[in-house]
């Protein structure tokens, strides 16, 4: 038990060795505002899922302190977005603009969509028409009599006491 015990204070005393460096306070608070509320737009180009804001690759963390030098150096958020596009392309933004190069993109699930109903109303069409021309001929009419009547008067014989 005391081997036990002192092998978890030692894990403990060494886990306080293993901590990564803390991160800088924020020097200006309206600075890393306007960093979080530009950032939060943007993808992360390694955690394609997350925002740059929410990020904790070292890319993002590089993106986010070239974010804040700009925006140090006195560039608009236009001017700081429009660079992070022409360096990354329009992938780095979670709203791509509607031009050529991104129409697949708006339009894609929409145009799936329509088709997807289109091809499920000649389905449902094509479904019934094939239902609606079943009709029996002639001859399966009086084979489907003759089979009534047999088994009705079946029915009948075991239905009297």
């Amino acid at each position: 038990m005391r081997t036990f015990i002192s092998t978890l204070l030692l894990i403990f005393a060494c886990h306080g060795l293993m901590a990564n460096e803390a991160a800088p306070l924020a020097e200006d608070p309206a600075v890393e505002q306007r960093l979080i509320t530009i950032s939060e737009e943007m993808r992360c180009l390694v955690c394609q899922n997350e925002s740059l804001a929410g990020s904790r690759s070292d890319l993002a963390n590089d993106l986010r302190a070239q974010i804040r030098t700009m925006i140090k150096a006195g560039k608009s958020n236009v001017e700081i977005r429009q660079y992070m596009v022409d360096r990354y392309g329009d992938f780095v933004l979670y709203r791509p603009p509607v031009k050529p190069t991104t129409w697949l993109l708006w339009l894609g699930p929409f145009t799936i969509l329509l088709i997807g109903i289109i091809g499920l109303l000649m389905y449902l069409r094509q479904r019934n028409t094939s239902m609606d021309s079943k009709t029996l001929s002639d001859e399966e009419n009086r084979r489907l009599d003759v089979l009534l009547n047999t088994v009705e008067t079946e029915f009948k014989k075991d239905a009297r006491p």
